[in-house]
């Protein structure tokens, strides 16, 4: 069972989330908060398996709720999914870095939605394409990360170049075809190289690409 906690300071917004994730019958709605103060009370009380969290709140906002639930090592099995209306480039930037697992944008189709929620359920990077090009068009005027460099080298061959197919958007399953191993041995590549990067997750794995200079945008 994929247990949903709902952070949004709209009760229509939660609502309409609940009455989606109510349907479904591996998905629980746990809790829901109007705030993100709140909503990291309710993480520390119920442990959700994702943690829908809206992007602009009152008292604490989304990016600040996920940066205290990344920090928390009691929930570190919880996967923080930003809602937008807009996707705006500076929330995006600052959500990845808090530590969050990725975002949805609040149009999106309920059976898009549903499909999210189990991937993220999944510790997957959650990122709609549009939000994902914005990303890697921002970066190539980013400054370098040189706090990365150390991490990098102790990567393996191998381990760098899952994390180049993970950053270009490849699935586990992706990695392991395009390198020719199985999808077990590319799960084990990416983990290591998120354990060596100190990447929370595989969002933040994406991340650390760009702003190590491992991969650039305009030469994927």
């Amino acid at each position: 069972m994929i247990r949903v906690l709902l952070v949004d300071d709209q009760p229509l917004i939660r609502s309409g989330f609940r009455a989606l994730l109510d349907l479904e019958e591996d998905i629980e709605v746990v809790a829901e908060a109007a705030d993100g103060n709140e909503g990291l009370a309710l993480a520390r009380q119920h442990l959700p398996d994702v943690a829908l969290i809206d992007v602009q709140m009152p008292v604490v906002d989304g990016i600040e709720a996920t940066r205290r639930i990344a920090a928390d090592p009691a929930l570190a099995g919880v996967h923080v999914v930003i809602l937008t209306n807009y996707g705006l480039d500076e929330y995006v930037f600052e959500a990845l870095r808090a530590g969050a697992a990725g975002f949805l944008i609040k149009d999106i189709r309920p059976e898009d939605f549903l499909h999210s929620v189990r991937v993220a359920a999944r510790g997957d990077a959650l990122l709609a394409p549009s939000i994902t090009r914005r990303l890697i068009n921002r970066y190539v005027s980013q400054p370098r990360n040189p706090g990365i460099a150390t991490g990098l080298k102790e990567l393996t061959a191998r381990e760098r170049e899952a994390v180049i197919l993970v950053a270009q958007g490849l699935s586990n399953d992706g990695v392991a075809e395009h390198m020719v191993i199985s999808p077990l041995t590319a799960k084990t590549h990416v983990n290591r190289a998120m354990a060596k990067l100190r990447a929370r997750d595989r969002a933040q794995l994406v991340v650390l690409a760009y702003e190590s200079g491992l991969i650039a945008p305009q030469n994927p």
